[in-house]
């Protein structure tokens, strides 16, 4: 079973090496590593490139302009091969056995889109002692995402790729995963979690994704400009969706 494994680069010469070891370290070896960057002003393409020329399962390429996520991230999955799509962004890390115990949870499960807890770690790579999604619900339908009952971390998702027919990243600059999701579980899908902290997820100081104002304004513009809600029930939605965000804190 190959696993494609879909990472949008930019500006990442920091990080992009501990998310490539954490690749290496994988106990599931049948995986290609499809990169695309985003025109970094860094040495992220030099490095990736390198590391290329001695691991044929890295394909590399880079977007004639910066795009942002979305478009790198597409870029990557039109040229993915696998059986499976699973995503790692480029400041992230996977714990040894992440493929392999989540490939063997899809299989004798039947799933087709899987997601698994995970930890928090510093910009040095140090863990936090805090871990997302330990508490969530077993699986999620499109109304549970629509509410955020679940954080499904886009490093931690796997895709059994025959299930869906379309696979692809909205034109957006942020929350474009989250979309995707939804989209997925429109069709009737499910979303399960295995419950077992399997991913790193790195803090970086500034972030959208960890600006609260932000993500509230993000996620009522989801809810009327993308997915065209009524009004009221947008309402209902955002109120279940704040009443939980404050719960996390």
């Amino acid at each position: 079973m190959k696993v494609s494994i879909i990472t949008p680069a930019y500006n990442s010469e920091r990080f992009i090496l501990e998310a490539y070891n954490s690749l290496l370290e994988q106990t599931h070896t049948n995986w290609e590593w499809l990169v695309t960057d985003d025109c970094s002003s860094d040495n992220t393409y030099k490095i990736i490139n390198e590391i290329a020329k001695s691991d044929k399962r890295i394909s590399l390429e880079s977007n004639l302009k910066n795009s942002g996520a979305a478009i790198a991230r597409n870029k990557s999955l039109s040229r993915a091969s696998g059986n499976f799509i699973a995503f790692l962004d480029s400041d992230d890390k996977w714990f040894p056995t992440k493929l392999e115990k989540q490939l063997q949870f899809m299989n004798e499960r039947n799933v087709n889109f899987c997601f698994t807890a995970y930890t928090l770690v510093d910009v040095q790579g140090q863990l936090k002692n805090e871990c997302v999604d330990i508490k969530s619900p077993e699986s999620v339908c499109y109304s549970d995402m629509l509410k955020k009952r679940a954080t499904i971390g886009c490093s931690t998702v796997m895709l059994r790729r025959c299930a869906f027919e379309y696979i692809e990243m909205p034109d957006i600059r942020t929350g474009q995963d989250y979309v995707l999701w939804i989209s997925l579980l429109k069709t009737g899908a499910e979303a399960v979690k295995l419950q077992e902290i399997l991913t790193m997820y790195r803090i970086v100081p500034g972030s959208i994704s960890r600006n609260k104002l932000k993500k509230a304004l993000r996620q009522w513009e989801i809810y009327r400009k993308i997915e065209r809600i009524g009004f009221f029930r947008s309402v209902w939605y955002f109120t279940n969706y704040g009443y939980r965000a404050v719960l996390r804190r």
